[in-house]
C-alpha cells in the first residue's frame, strides 16, 4: 500500500513516530492505534541503501537479498522503485545497476534455476504498467557484478498486480501473483525457450487488498498478508488445498494495519520464525514457523542510520553475510527516510533475534 503519513487532527505530522509521540497535538486513529499495540523491542540498522531517485513520492517498495555464498560481503540486494524499475545495490548500500522497468512492485528471486541452457539467479517482479493485465517481469541476475538482463514478460491474469514471491516445484519455477483485489494467481513458468512463458495452474482467494507473499520450500507453505485482516497461510502445492488458514490477526495488538511485507527465519526442518511488517504502528511482528504462535514485537529505531517507518516489503535471510551482518540479513523498505527519498535499511538478524530472545 501507499505509505501513510501519520496526522494530528488532519494535518500532516512531520518527523514520523518520534515527533508524533513527542508532540502536544492531539492524536487521530492512527496515532490512536499506536497507543493501543503491544510494547515493541528496540533494533537499529547497521546500515541503508541510496536513496531511489523518484523523490517525493511513494516509491521504494520490495527487497530481495541474494547471498553469495563464496564471498558473504559482496552478496546483493534488489529492490523496487514501483514509479520506474529496478535497482541492485551492495552491502554497502550503493548502487550497482538500475534497469529501467517502469510500475514494479514487488520483487523474489531464486538462485540455481535453469534460465536458457544455463543455472543462473531469477528475478521476477510483479509489473503493473497496465492495471488491468496483470505481467510478470523477469530478469537474470549477473552475479556477482550486480546488473539485471530483462529476459520478458508473462502474462498473470487480469486485474493489478501487486504482490509476488516464488516457489520452485520440483525445480521448476512458480511465481504467486497477488492482485490488489486478494486473488492470488499460482503461474508456473517456461524459461526453456527464449522468451519465457506460463500458464496459471491455480487460484486462491483472499477477501480484501491483499500484497505481501513469500513461501517456505521446505514445508510448501505460502504465506500472504491481507492488509486490514491479517497473516494467512496457504497450501503452496500446485494440487493442494485452497483454503487459507489464519496465522495472526490485524488486531491492533499484535499486528496493526496494514499487514505488509512478509519474509522467513527458517531453522532445521520446520522451525523458525514467519515475520510481518506491521505498517500502521512502524513495527514487525514475528510468529513461529511450526505452529503459528505469536513470538513478539520489533521496531528499527534511528541509530548509526535512521529509523525505518511505514515499512511495505521486506526480505530476510539467514547465515552469514560477513562481518556486518554474520547471522542474516533482513532488509526493509523504509517509508520515511530521513535523508532524502524512500530507501531500504539493513539489520543484522542477530539483533532482532537476541532482542526477542527468539530460539537458535
Amino acid at each position: 500500500m501507499n505509505a501513510r503519513g501519520l496526522t494530528m487532527t488532519g494535518v500532516a505530522c512531520a518527523g514520523g513516530l518520534a515527533a508524533l509521540l513527542t508532540s502536544g497535538c492531539a492524536l487521530d486513529t492512527a496515532a490512536g492505534r499506536i497507543a493501543r499495540a503491544d510494547p515493541a523491542l528496540s533494533v537499529t540498522a547497521r546500515g541503508e541503501t541510496t536513496p531511489v531517485r523518484t523523490v517525493n513520492d511513494d516509491a521504494a517498495d520490495d527487497p530481495a537479498i541474494w547471498r553469495n555464498a563464496a564471498d558473504p560481503a559482496d552478496s546483493l540486494v534488489v529492490g523496487t522503485d514501483k514509479k520506474a524499475g529496478l535497482y541492485v545495490y551492495g552491502l554497502d548500500g550503493a548502487i550497482r545497476s538500475f534497469v529501467d522497468a517502469g510500475a514494479v512492485n514487488n520483487v523474489d528471486l531464486r538462485a540455481n534455476v535453469m534460465i536458457g541452457g544455463s543455472r543462473g539467479v531469477l528475478v521476477a517482479a510483479s509489473d503493473r504498467n497496465d492495471l488491468a493485465a496483470a505481467k510478470i517481469a523477469l530478469f537474470r541476475l549477473e552475479v556477482p557484478a550486480g546488473v539485471l538482463t530483462p529476459l520478458g514478460k508473462v502474462d498473470a491474469g487480469m486485474g493489478e498486480a501487486y504482490g509476488l514471491c516464488l516457489h520452485l516445484v520440483d525445480g521448476e519455477p512458480h511465481a504467486f501473483v497477488v492482485l490488489k483485489d486478494g486473488t492470488i494467481n499460482q503461474v508456473a513458468l517456461d524459461l526453456s525457450g527464449g522468451a519465457p512463458s506460463g500458464r496459471i495452474v491455480r487460484r486462491l482467494k483472499l477477501a480484501t487488498q491483499s500484497e505481501g507473499c513469500v513461501v517456505d520450500e521446505r514445508t510448501a507453505r505460502l504465506y500472504v498478508a491481507e492488509e486490514d485482516v491479517g497473516l494467512w497461510r496457504f497450501d503452496a502445492a500446485p494440487d493442494g488445498a485452497t483454503a487459507p488458514i489464519k496465522v495472526g490477526n490485524a488486531d491492533g495488538r499484535q499486528l496493526v494495519a496494514d499487514a505488509e511485507g512478509v519474509a522467513l527465519a527458517p531453522q532445521g526442518e520446520r522451525g523458525g520464525y514467519v515475520i510481518v511488517s506491521s505498517q500502521g504502528d512502524n513495527a514487525y511482528a514475528v510468529y513461529r514457523l511450526d505452529d503459528d504462535r505469536y513470538a513478539g514485537r520489533f521496531r528499527i529505531v534511528a541509530g548509526r542510520v535512521g529509523a525505518a517507518e511505514e515499512t511495505d516489503g521486506i526480505d530476510l535471510v539467514p547465515g552469514d553475510f560477513g562481518p556486518a551482518f554474520p547471522g542474516g540479513l533482513l532488509v526493509v523498505q523504509d517509508g520515511v527516510n530521513d535523508r532524502g527519498s524512500q530507501n531500504f535499511k539493513l539489520i543484522a538478524w542477530d539483533d532482532v533475534a537476541r532482542a526477542l530472545r527468539l530460539e537458535p
